[in-house]
């Protein structure tokens, strides 16, 4: 009898795709945190870089000048002749 049930059990375990939808999961589960690993690294980046402006805005207040990237207004452009193709 035990014999029956343990066959009966395997057959119907067989006729389902419990199995199928499981590794599918799974494999969703592993490719989602692969990108949630790419955004905290986003995310840890920013994150310093928001403590390095932070910074700036207290020298600022203190009276330093401004770092980093000077206003374009006050750079002289350069003249390139560039017309001259042989």
């Amino acid at each position: 009898m035990k014999k029956y049930f343990e066959r009966l059990w395997n057959a119907i375990w067989d006729s389902t795709n419990i199995d199928e939808k499981a590794s599918a999961a799974l494999k969703e589960a592993k490719a989602r945190i692969k990108e949630m690993k790419k955004e905290l690294a986003d995310v840890k980046k920013a994150a310093k870089n928001v403590v390095a402006q932070s910074k700036d805005v207290v020298d600022a207040e203190k009276g330093n000048k401004r770092r980093g990237k000077k206003p374009t207004k006050n750079k002289k452009k350069t003249k390139t002749n560039n017309k001259t193709k042989k």
